[in-house]
């Protein structure tokens, strides 16, 4: 009897160990996933600040890809200019290749020759003077219209992510070519308001340049049209150039007497009118920008020629 006493308790002492080290391992593993939890959150706020951190960091690789861009364009341009420089270098230099041996020659001439080489330098002076005014008046004009250009296209840039707006420089003029599905519907001479808003852009540059003029020219394919309201391409290229004119005086207070109207039809075209993409190319509204009459003849004028 006092054996088996002894047996139980023995076995209640064991269990009695055995449920306080299960609770000092509870205990143990309860502050080990505190503290794990501590550390979940402290992780999850380090993502929050690295994602935060991730979007700056992509907002500031879309401004710089945007600038590059710019530059790409302007430097574009500038090296058709550069080009266009050496040319005209190359040029003159023949000329003046070709003079000097002309006087060369003219050195075996007796003296009664001499009165003739002395006008002809003369010549050749007033000519060289006419020359670097020429260029002198042509590297301003280029200058202008190189500015002109990449405020158009920083302008044009914002908000536009397509084809159908295109800005060059031809000579001594900048266009904007419009695509006709951007401005009009099929047909008609009624303004999109996706239109609107480009020539409200453009508008933005006349307005901070009031020495300039603007053309413009409205054209169509060659596909006959006949209306109510309108009798051929002829018409509907005129009403269309006159719509643009209408928005840019009236919406955006752009002078009057800055803007000429002109329809161009179907002539004047930029490639065949036999496929259905070469009649959506020639289809477009041309926005010209140009100095007045005056401002030319001022770019020839001595005094006013560029030191």
């Amino acid at each position: 009897m006092k054996t088996r006493f002894s047996l139980f308790l023995s076995l209640f002492v064991m269990l009695g160990m055995m449920s306080c080290v299960s609770k000092k391992k509870f205990v143990s593993l309860q502050s080990e996933l505190e503290v794990c939890n501590q550390e979940l959150g402290q992780c999850g706020e380090d993502l929050s600040r690295y994602l935060s951190q991730y979007e700056t960091c992509m907002a500031d690789k879309k401004r710089i890809e945007g600038e590059l861009n710019s530059l790409k364009s302007e430097n574009t341009l500038r090296i058709e200019q550069i080009d266009d420089l050496k040319g005209q270098v190359r040029d003159l230099r023949k000329q003046r290749d070709k003079q000097i041996k002309h006087i060369g020659d003219l050195t075996d001439l007796s003296q009664s020759a001499s009165d003739n080489i002395k006008e002809t330098l003369d010549q050749l002076k007033s000519k060289e003077e006419h020359l670097n005014l020429l260029r002198a008046a042509r590297t301003k004009a280029d200058s202008i219209n190189l500015a002109l250009a990449v405020n158009l296209k920083g302008v044009l840039s914002q908000g536009i992510m397509d084809n159908d707006v295109e800005v060059k420089v031809d000579k001594t003029v900048v266009f904007v070519n419009l695509s006709d599905k951007m401005t009009f519907g099929s047909g008609s001479s009624q303004i999109t308001p996706r239109a609107e808003i480009v020539l409200g852009k453009i508008a933005q540059i006349l307005e901070s340049r009031p020495d300039l003029e603007v053309m413009v020219e409205g054209y169509t394919d060659d596909r006959p049209i006949s209306t109510s309201c309108i009798k051929d391409n002829w018409d509907l290229s005129v009403k269309r150039a006159t719509s643009v004119a209408r928005v840019l005086q009236s919406r955006y207070n752009v002078d009057p007497n800055r803007i000429i109207a002109a329809g161009r039809g179907e002539y004047n075209t930029l490639v065949s009118n036999d496929t259905e993409e070469g009649r959506k190319m020639n289809r477009r509204t041309r926005i010209i920008i140009l100095p007045k009459v005056d401002q030319f003849y001022d770019l020839l004028d001595p005094d006013k020629a560029p030191k």
